[in-house]
This record gives C-alpha cells, sequence and structure tokens, in this order.
C-alpha cells in the first residue's frame, strides 16, 4: 500500500491533479557577443564530415507529481524525481552509467491535524517539509510546490553529471538536457554542453534577437556569453533551429546550446551544431516537444519513464470531473 493511501485511509480526502512537465522561468540576462562584432547566423547542416563523436552520453531527468490528499484545504503531495546519464557504445545502443531516483511526500507539516500528520510520517520514508503560509492561497502553493519538485530534480541531475564528468574517457562527450551553468564543475569542462529547450529567459534584443527567433533550419548564431539570472558560472552559449519554424511557431525547432566560455567553444560552435542537428533523428515522438528533444535525450527520457512508480508512470491521474449521480 502507498503512503497516501494510508493518508487517506486515516480520514484524508482524496486528490488527483498535478504536473509533470518543466518551464524555464521568465528572466531578462545580460549577454555580451564573443563571435563577431555584431550577431550573425552561420549554416550548420549539410556540411561534409561526419558530425558524430566517436563517444558520448546523456543525461536526461524527469519529474512527476500529483496531489493526492487533502487535509482540509492542505493539499499533500506525492512526488518523484530521477535522472540517468546513459553511454552510446560503438552500436549505438545506449547503456545506462549512472542513475538515481527520490520519491517523496510534499506536506506542510505544521498546517495538518495531528492525526494525519502522525499518518503521514508513519507511513512516508521520505518527506519534504514546506512552510504553510500559502496554504488558503491553492494556486500559490502549487507553484511553491512545482519549485520544491524541480529544484529536487535539479540537485540529482547536477550531481549525476559531476559524476559523469570524473568517469568519461579522453575523447567522450556528455550532452545535459537543461543548463550547463548548474555546476561550475561541470560548466567549465571541454566536453560538455548544455541542450536547452524552454526559453523563457530572454538574453538578446533588437536585431539579434529578431535574427535568433528566426533562425532558419540547420542554422546556428553566434557565439555569446552569459552571466548573471540562473548563471552561476559564465558560458558560451548560442542558438540552434533543428525544424522550420515556418507554418508552426518562433520557438518551433529551436534550442539554446551553453558550452564552456573559452576560445575553443567559438571556434567549434558550427562542428557541435552540426553533431547536435544530427540527432534530431529519429523523431523524439510522441514526446509533445519532440520539434526540441535530440533522441537520445528522449531515449533516456523513455527509460525513466519505465521505472517510475506506476501510480506517477503516466503523469497525473485524470479523474472525471462530472459529480458522481446515486444510482
Amino acid at each position: 500500500m502507498t503512503w497516501w493511501r494510508a493518508l487517506i485511509d486515516a480520514g484524508a480526502v482524496a486528490g488527483g491533479g498535478g504536473r509533470t512537465d518543466e518551464a524555464e522561468s521568465g528572466a531578462t540576462v545580460g549577454a555580451d557577443l564573443v563571435e563577431g562584432s555584431e550577431l550573425q547566423i552561420h549554416r550548420v547542416a549539410d556540411r561534409t564530415g561526419s558530425p558524430i563523436p566517436p563517444a558520448a552520453s546523456f543525461l536526461n531527468g524527469i519529474e512527476r507529481w500529483s496531489v493526492v490528499a487533502y487535509d482540509g484545504v492542505v493539499q499533500v503531495v506525492n512526488a518523484y524525481v530521477a535522472a540517468a546519464v546513459r553511454r552510446r557504445d560503438k552500436t549505438g545502443v545506449l547503456h545506462t552509467t549512472f542513475e538515481r531516483s527520490r520519491a517523496f511526500a510534499i506536506a506542510p507539516l505544521d498546517r495538518m491535524s495531528p492525526a494525519l500528520r502522525q499518518a503521514l510520517e508513519q507511513s512516508a520514508a521520505d518527506i519534504e517539509a514546506v512552510a504553510g503560509e500559502l496554504v488558503e492561497q491553492p494556486a500559490r502553493y502549487l507553484e511553491m510546490v512545482e519549485a520544491t519538485v524541480r529544484r529536487g530534480r535539479a540537485r540529482i541531475e547536477r550531481d549525476l553529471a559531476e559524476q559523469a564528468m570524473n568517469d568519461i574517457g579522453p575523447d567522450e562527450w556528455l550532452v545535459i538536457d537543461g543548463l550547463l551553468s548548474r555546476s561550475p564543475d561541470v560548466a567549465r569542462h571541454p566536453r560538455a554542453l548544455g541542450v536547452i529547450k524552454s526559453h523563457g529567459t530572454q538574453f538578446l534584443e533588437g536585431r539579434g534577437l529578431e535574427r535568433a527567433l528566426t533562425l532558419p533550419a540547420g542554422h546556428r548564431t553566434s557565439v555569446f556569453a552569459v552571466r548573471g539570472g540562473h548563471t552561476r558560472t559564465e558560458v558560451y552559449s548560442w542558438y540552434l533551429r533543428l525544424w522550420p519554424w515556418e507554418g508552426n511557431d518562433l520557438l518551433y525547432g529551436l534550442l539554446r546550446i551553453e558550452a564552456r566560455a573559452h576560445a575553443d567553444s567559438v571556434k567549434r560552435a558550427s562542428e557541435l551544431s552540426r553533431w547536435l542537428w544530427a540527432e534530431r533523428a529519429p523523431l523524439a515522438t510522441p514526446a509533445t516537444r519532440w520539434d526540441r528533444l535530440l533522441y537520445p535525450l528522449h531515449h533516456v527520457e523513455e527509460y525513466l519513464k519505465t521505472r517510475a512508480p506506476r501510480d506517477l508512470q503516466q503523469g497525473p491521474r485524470r479523474a472525471s470531473r462530472l459529480p458522481r449521480l446515486a444510482s
């Protein structure tokens, strides 16, 4: 029996809502151009030579959470975060080298009734206690819950990235789904790349922003340095378009790449972009954002989904909101 079922048996009201995806929070961060005097567009597709490096590992994570019980207006959440690093061998098969997960409850313990708090503490092995000030504001409370889950996922992804960096071979690359700059050690590594598919943070403005948002497929922007905001360590970054945006929207197929702040990153930006552009195939369907998801990262995500707790594997439970009538 799950811990939240024990809570409901103790008198809590069952819940059934949650979210499974993450989004980059909106912000404006300054950026300094480090390639050329003006942001330009560079073609990377269809160049000669093999773009695939001999060895590469891919890191991705998942997050799942759902409101499973109510103690009055207090919402108790079942949460799960996991991440894995999978290395691609010479035959193209991915093998797991590092993996970590955490299943935990989230609740404002000081706002719970004594009986249900006791039931929770006795049945749940891992509890993340949160402040109870927002309990009477359900939407803001759930935003806090989502931020708590996201921090948990970021923590294990950072730890795995640092482990992987100590394990990879001299010619091997590590590609991370998300920010390279979460870890100073990883951000400074010469063979680590961050692939960001959410675009809540704005780095460019004016003509440079227009060129980035209307970037043709198979092209990248000039490289710019990112400082401040979410970035703990300076990194170099550029935009790369995987698929044509015309007929879709400005963010369709658009990635932002992070690499270490070094002249070599500028020199190799087109070569690395050509490799990542090639990794768009096969298609990462049926993922919602398949247009911005490299297939090896999608493969890691699918692997993690199969290992998630059964009650959270398919995302939040969508119970009918129709009233239940007596027969």
